[in-house]
């Protein structure tokens, strides 16, 4: 999998993670699209579309999947701190952050190689939680009780849904 193809899962399952895609987190992908070259050469929609199909049938193991995707992907510090960056940025564009969101940011950082130093520094150099004064960018780093990819999210996936709503990607 190339580091765009990458990007764009991150988005995915942030997006998914919580059970649900919201219209603001398609809103983000397309200004992602639009503004950067982070899916470069992706057909953004039919990968989306198919990522839905994916998770649908495989639930929670489409996620522990793509943490494996991470866990293998060959990725310098910038490319990981980039990922790390989309991460956020979806978690939080839906204007909320749940606790599972945060967890499956926990459990992609376990993943990384890139220290917590200097997912800091790009946490508080980005707009990266500023809507979210209660939430201390070190809350996504602090050492969880469980960051097993095969935990429970208690989160139903079988259900979601890519309603676009007018957003054209």
């Amino acid at each position: 999998m190339n580091t765009n193809e990458l990007y764009l899962k991150t988005a995915f399952c942030c997006m998914a993670c919580d059970g649900e895609i919201a219209d603001e987190e398609l809103q983000l992908v397309k200004h992602f699209a639009q503004t950067s070259n982070l899916f470069d050469g992706l057909d953004i929609e039919n990968k989306l579309n198919e990522y839905v199909s994916e998770i649908n049938k495989q639930g929670r193991g489409f996620l522990s999947a793509y943490l494996k995707d991470v866990a293998a992907a060959n990725m310098e510090e910038a490319q990981e701190l980039e990922l790390a960056k989309i991460a956020v940025k979806m978690i939080e564009a839906d204007n909320k952050i749940e606790y599972s969101e945060i967890g499956f940011f926990k459990r992609i950082r376990n993943k990384l190689n890139v220290s917590d130093e200097k997912l800091l520094e790009i946490f508080k150099d980005e707009t990266l939680f500023e809507k979210f004064p209660e939430v201390e960018p070190e809350d996504f780093l602090l050492p969880d009780i469980m960051v097993d990819d095969d935990a429970d999210w208690n989160v139903s996936f079988e259900n979601i849904n890519l309603s676009t709503n007018g957003i054209e990607l």
